[in-house]
């Protein structure tokens, strides 16, 4: 009986923290709805980038907005606008990664077993993949661009997943959009500062954008 008066209001709390979570995302949503107007690339540049921390922004910033289902490209061009490719690669896989890594464990928080992954409409036969095949399977489904980048990170957190294997799996797969959309944001910095330098970073961004799309159709071919 103690225990049962104990687990009843520890019971009621939790309920209140996912209810609040819930709250706080589909907050930031809206919010980002609202406000799609100021969330361009060169909008989100000139906010940051004369902050003297504008990588350590650029980082916290990355994750909240995967929670609350900003495009990881759009983060990835202004990372090539506000550090030039190898920062601005750098700091986006960071940013992705942590993001990744924050949506899934707030997802795994919230469900804590009430839905199975199979019970997912449309992505419940994929998640049951990435969670057979671990790491190797995370990074298949990074690779493939039409799912949005929330979607998968809330969506394997209702998996069975570990975190090493997710974490990996998102790191290692998540490389080619990221490169060629910071590429894209390099060449796009470069044509309003440096002229002609743009093409370069164009041309690299395209190709990996090429390689990244048929990625996924060739490790499906060979399975």
């Amino acid at each position: 009986m103690a225990e049962q008066t104990v687990a009843a209001p520890f019971s009621r709390l939790r309920l209140a923290g996912r209810i609040a979570v819930l709250v706080l995302v589909a907050a930031g949503v809206a919010l980002v709805l609202a406000n799609r107007h100021a969330l361009g690339p060169a909008e989100i540049k000139n906010a940051i980038g004369g902050a003297p921390l504008a990588p350590l922004i650029f980082v916290l910033g990355h994750i909240v907005a995967s929670l609350i289902f900003v495009p990881r490209t759009l983060l990835a061009v202004v990372a090539g606008l506000l550090f030039g490719p190898i920062g601005g690669f750098l700091w986006a896989t960071v940013g992705s990664t942590l993001g990744a890594v924050a949506g899934f464990l707030l997802a795994r928080y919230v469900n804590s077993g009430l839905i199975d992954p199979e019970s997912v409409p449309k992505l419940g036969p994929l998640l049951l993949k990435a969670e057979a095949g671990g790491w190797r399977a995370v990074a298949l489904v990074r690779l493939i661009p039409v799912i949005p980048h929330p979607v998968t990170n809330y969506g394997l957190g209702l998996t069975r997943l570990s975190l090493a294997s997710y974490t990996i799996g998102t790191l290692i797969g998540q490389i080619p959009m990221t490169l060629a959309y910071v590429e894209f944001g390099t060449a796009g910095d470069q044509m309003l500062t440096k002229g002609a330098n743009w093409i370069a970073p164009t041309l690299i961004g395209a190709a990996v954008l090429i390689a990244s799309l048929l990625l996924p159709k060739l490790a499906a071919r060979r399975n």
